[in-house]
């Protein structure tokens, strides 16, 4: 089932006042989109914002990322549960700030995990969910003055799709047999993954409501079609 550690927001009006431009919603998701599929990660306008760095990740590296490896001091690491043989995870400190992090910069940004690639703070309002429970406040904080555009009304039919999808994979967790992920960032993951779902549904022209089995089914339809979550992108809580 879902953690209660994720806190689902209210499915928001998504051109609501915000104060940090988030780019074009279309834009975003199609980029991030292809971010995941590629593992080649995402073009995040941090500015001088580092609240995940301080919020209690822990960093999955994998033996190929020998780069990143090569510029973290080996009695940081330790191996990753369930994970081959040479998978790795960094903790963080009794503050919650990754060990990496000094002069409130991170100090191998440039050789930095690809986990910390991947990382994008703009799944959580895209998907209307919390960042997590109380140590991802500092990113919860953040989340509310992201500001997407909508250049039409797709953008923002699209938006919503992804906080429905959200929203349902929650609600609907016991239907899927335990497959629907247990933090903040994969259940986002796996909203935009599969809100084309959400999509289709509403743009059918035929006022049909669908059942709950109904969405299930097209979700599951989607996992198999190669949209299922792989447990590897982004930080592990």
């Amino acid at each position: 089932m879902v953690s209660d550690d994720v806190r689902l927001f209210d499915v928001v009006e998504v051109t609501g006042q915000q104060d940090l431009p988030a780019g074009s919603f279309v834009s975003w998701l199609r980029d991030t989109r292809r971010a995941l599929a590629t593992q080649h990660g995402a073009d995040v306008p941090c500015g001088e914002c580092n609240a995940c760095c301080r919020s209690s990740y822990f960093i999955h590296i994998t033996p190929e990322e020998t780069e990143a490896l090569a510029h973290i001091p080996k009695d940081l690491l330790f191996a990753a549960p369930g994970r081959p043989e040479g998978n790795v995870i960094m903790g963080f400190d009794e503050e919650g700030c990754c060990p990496m992090l000094i002069d409130d910069k991170c100090s191998i940004y440039e050789h930095r995990p690809l986990t910390c690639r991947n990382y994008d703070c703009r799944i959580f309002p895209a998907a209307g969910i919390s960042a997590g429970d109380e140590d991802k406040d500092l990113i919860t904080q953040h989340l509310s003055r992201w500001k997407f555009d909508y250049s039409d009304e797709h953008g923002s039919m699209q938006h919503s799709a992804v906080q429905a999808a959200a929203k349902f994979l929650r609600e609907h967790a016991g239907s899927f047999a335990g497959e629907v992920p247990s933090n903040a960032t994969q259940l986002a993951i796996l909203a935009i993954r599969v809100h084309q779902v959400f999509l289709n549904f509403d743009d059918d022209g035929t006022g049909f409501v669908p059942s709950i089995a109904e969405i299930v089914t097209a979700v599951k339809a989607a996992w198999e079609a190669g949209d299922k979550p792989d447990a590897s992108v982004g930080c592990h809580q």
